[in-house]
C-alpha cells in the first residue's frame, strides 16, 4: 500500500501474548514472520497490542526507522504493553499512558474487567501537520467496553481539540455494540463501516464473525485505502489476529 505526498499509513496489530503456550504457533516459531510482514507493509504509525517486553525489543530491532511510546512496567517481563510505533519523519510532541479506570495514573482495573486494561495516546507532528494517535486493548464484558470507550473520550480531551484523531486497537467486540456507539456519538467512524470481515482467526486463516480490530478516526482526514492483511508466510500466520491497515490523507 504505497503512499504519496502527505498521505500516511496506520496499522493495528495484536501480536498475541508471547508467553502463551501456542505450540507450533509459539512466539519463537513465528517472530520472523513479523520481519516479512513489516517489510511488505510499511506503516507510518503502528498500534501494537499484547506486547511482552521481549516482543517489544524484537520490534525495536526490526523497526529501525521508527520510535515508539507506551512501554510500561519494565520490572514485569510478562507485562503486556500497548505501543505506538511512529516513523522518524514524525515528532511526538506529547504522550501519556492511561489505565482504563477512574484512577488512570495508577495500575488498576475496572470492576468486571479480567485484566488491567490500558491505552496510550500521542500527539504527533510532521511539518505543519499534526495528528493524535491512540492505541488500546479493551476487556471482554460489553459493559466494561462501553465504560472504557467513555474513559478514552475523556482522556482525548487532554489533547488539542483541533487535531484529527485516529484510534487503533483490539476492542474484543464487533462494531455495532455499545463501545462502538460511544465512539460514534463522539464523531468517530470505523474504517470498515458496513464492510466488516474477519480480523481474529485463531491462527487458522479461516473466516469468523470476529471483526474485533478497529481503526477509528475523526476530524479533517479521509481514508484513501484500507486492507485487512490476510497474508500467510509459507503457510503460517504471524498472529492469531490479522493486521488491519488504512491509508489516510
Amino acid at each position: 500500500m504505497a503512499v504519496k505526498g502527505n498521505d500516511y499509513t496506520v496499522m493495528t496489530l495484536n501480536l498475541r501474548f508471547g508467553l502463551a503456550d501456542d505450540g507450533d504457533n509459539s512466539w519463537q516459531n513465528r517472530k520472523q514472520l513479523f520481519t516479512e510482514l513489516l517489510k511488505r507493509y510499511p506503516s507510518s504509525f503502528l498500534g501494537i497490542q499484547e506486547s511482552n517486553h521481549f516482543q517489544t525489543r524484537f520490534l525495536v530491532r526490526h523497526l529501525c526507522d521508527h520510535h515508539f511510546i507506551g512501554w510500561y512496567n519494565l520490572s514485569k517481563e510478562w507485562w503486556q504493553s500497548n505501543l505506538i510505533f511512529y516513523h522518524n519523519t514524525w515528532e511526538c510532541l506529547k504522550s501519556k499512558h492511561y489505565f482504563l479506570t477512574t484512577t488512570p495514573d495508577i495500575e488498576s482495573k475496572m470492576p468486571g474487567s479480567k485484566w488491567p486494561r490500558q491505552c496510550v495516546i500521542g500527539l504527533f507532528q510532521n511539518a505543519s501537520r499534526r495528528i493524535i494517535i491512540a492505541n488500546t486493548h479493551f476487556d471482554f464484558a460489553e459493559s466494561v467496553q462501553e465504560k472504557s470507550a467513555s474513559l478514552m473520550i475523556g482522556f482525548l480531551a487532554e489533547f488539542p481539540k483541533d487535531c484529527p484523531v485516529i484510534i487503533t486497537g483490539d476492542f474484543n467486540s464487533n462494531p455495532g455494540g455499545k463501545a462502538h456507539a460511544v465512539f460514534q456519538a463522539n464523531g468517530f467512524s470505523e474504517a470498515f463501516d458496513n464492510q466488516h470481515s474477519t480480523t481474529f482467526h485463531k491462527f487458522t486463516g479461516e473466516a469468523t464473525l470476529d471483526h474485533i480490530d478497529w481503526i477509528l478516526y475523526r476530524g479533517n482526514i479521509k481514508i484513501i485505502r484500507k486492507k485487512i492483511i490476510t497474508d500467510s508466510f509459507s503457510g503460517r500466520y504471524p498472529s492469531d489476529h490479522y493486521p488491519v491497515m488504512a491509508v489516510f490523507s
